[in-house]
């Protein structure tokens, strides 16, 4: 009993962080880049490493603070237009909610009638939407997964970013 006692106790100050295809997003830079190699992603020009993610071609960024990952990026390859990228931000946003990994607080769907070129150039709205990874911790705000639409090198272009964000590893000012 005191073995099962210890061991919970451990669990309970074991940090829980944000995943990333099953990888815990931690550790160094070329640890993650090694795991996410075996998951069949390769070295990129652009971005850390390329390859599938979700069903669409992708560029996977590694982000640190103090030499352990904090944050994954992943970059659409390739840009489409409006009525597309609402369609694939919709689509993300269905996932995610039907997805019994994570919780979210609210709707972020976007209105089919929504102008976003509009919206973006001329009021500067951005588009994302928030979700947190369910573990067995409640600090759900240190596990954060969230995407956006970001435009595109040419006009009228979009593409999504999504980033999967571990927040004990953030910076928080200690380097002030």
């Amino acid at each position: 009993m005191l073995l099962a006692f210890a061991i919970a106790v451990y669990a309970q100050q074991e940090k829980e962080v944000t995943r990333f295809l099953g990888i815990p997003v931690d550790g160094s830079k070329t640890e993650m880049i090694k795991k996410l190699q075996a998951k069949g992603f390769q070295k990129s020009e652009i971005g850390d490493l390329e390859g599938e993610f979700n069903g669409k071609d992708v560029y996977i960024f590694v982000k640190t603070n103090n030499n352990k990952v904090y944050r994954i990026v992943v970059m659409d390859k390739n840009q489409i237009d409006e009525t597309n990228i609402k369609i694939r931000f919709n689509k993300l946003c269905s996932q995610f909610a039907n997805n019994p990994k994570y919780i979210s607080l609210q709707d972020f769907t976007i209105p089919e009638s929504e102008d976003i070129s509009y919206e973006m150039s001329v009021n500067n709205k951005r588009y994302e939407a928030v979700y947190c990874q369910r573990l067995l911790a409640s600090d759900y705000d240190k596990r954060l997964v969230w995407f956006m639409i970001s435009e595109g090198d040419l006009p009228g272009t979009y593409c999504i970013l999504l980033f999967y964000d571990n927040g004990y590893n953030q910076a928080n000012g200690e380097d002030l």
